[in-house]
């Protein structure tokens, strides 16, 4: 839950991270390094890092390696547990299955790839979950090629990042099965249903850069955010466009009621000449409301350059007031002054 100014209703930003990190540096693994540190445990391992002596990450490094033995140690559970009996129990002789080695595998992480000794039993019957069969790639490492994806990067380029930086080496093709495999969740993600009705939707562009083949260009991203009853906002969908256009709008404002959004009170747009026509002709019993950074911008456009933030600075007390009639007593104190 963000936290909220005092008298502002607006979040406040730095109380909220600032509960993050309590949460963070509250949580069992936390606490457990900070002990390990404050007794001095780490000590020796500190000092072989400021040596040159060992390496955090990467390939070889300490982090991998302990994520290698907690996979082990968690994979031997897992043995365990199929064959109902611990290691070395002399009940083990009336079972008919038993523990038959390990086969080697090694898996790609975000902190580098990590070789794994993968336990087996003797009849084949014991199919890990911690590491499954077949898999190749520990989770967090697809989201990240995705962020990269999604940054600008190309799959060379992901490729050589990833091995450059954590010692992992993907195929270009793993690595644009990847990418495609979250296109189509984003596809079905974008034509879900709708609910009925929300009280406020959002309107606006903003330009972005875009592969388009070999190249990158600037286009112009329209975004549709809902607030519902709750006061929790929702992203209804992002459509990519060259540039941004009444007659676009009115196709998104089409599809948004074909995916079942039938009423909306209130709609919160820029100024784009013949928008308020296209959102009227969907959802006829609206209200169009010119969106208040807008508003403030158009309003700059009659002030000189050196003026603007100081004339920026009266209005604030306008469009942040806590009620009507506060808002009213700003704008008439603004409409008496030197302003």
């Amino acid at each position: 839950m963000t936290a909220v100014t005092e008298g502002t209703g607006r979040p406040d930003y730095k109380k909220a991270a600032a509960a993050r990190r309590a949460d963070r540096a509250d949580k069992p693994g936390s606490k457990a390094a900070a002990d390990l540190a404050a007794a001095g445990a780490l000590d020796e391992l500190f000092a072989k890092i400021d040596a040159g002596e060992l390496e955090l990450t990467g390939d070889g490094g300490f982090i991998p390696g302990l994520i290698k033995a907690a996979l082990e140690r968690g994979l031997q559970a897992e043995l365990t547990s199929h064959l109902g009996y611990e290691k070395g129990d002399p009940a083990a002789s009336a079972v008919s299955n038993s523990r038959n080695g390990t086969t080697p595998k090694t898996v790609a992480t975000q902190t580098g790839d990590i070789d794994l000794a993968i336990p087996r039993d003797r009849d084949g019957s014991f199919t890990p979950t911690l590491v499954p069969k077949g898999s190749r790639r520990l989770s967090g490492l697809d989201e990240m090629i995705i962020s990269l994806y999604a940054g600008g990067m190309t799959v060379r380029d992901i490729a050589h990042h990833l091995a450059s930086t954590i010692g992992t080496e993907l195929s270009h093709e793993t690595i644009s099965n990847i990418t495609d495999a979250i296109a189509e969740e984003i596809l079905e993600w974008q034509a879900r249903p709708l609910d009925a009705f929300f009280p406020v939707v959002y309107l606006d562009a903003i330009v972005v850069k875009v592969r388009d083949g070999a190249h990158v260009i600037n286009k112009s991203a329209h975004i549709a955010v809902v607030v519902d009853m709750d006061g929790i906002k929702h992203v209804l969908g992002i459509w990519i466009q060259t540039s941004e256009g009444a007659k676009f709008w009115a196709g998104v404002c089409a599809e948004l009621a074909n995916r079942g959004l039938r009423d909306v009170l209130i709609v919160c747009c820029d100024g784009l000449t013949g928008l308020p026509e296209a959102i009227e002709a969907t959802w006829a019993q609206a209200t169009v409301q010119t969106c208040v950074v807008h508003l403030v911008r158009a309003s700059m456009r009659f002030v000189s350059y050196g003026d603007r933030k100081a004339v920026a600075k009266a209005l604030k007390p306008i469009y942040t007031a806590t009620s009507d009639k506060t808002a009213r007593e700003a704008f008439d104190a603004f409409h008496d002054s030197n302003w």
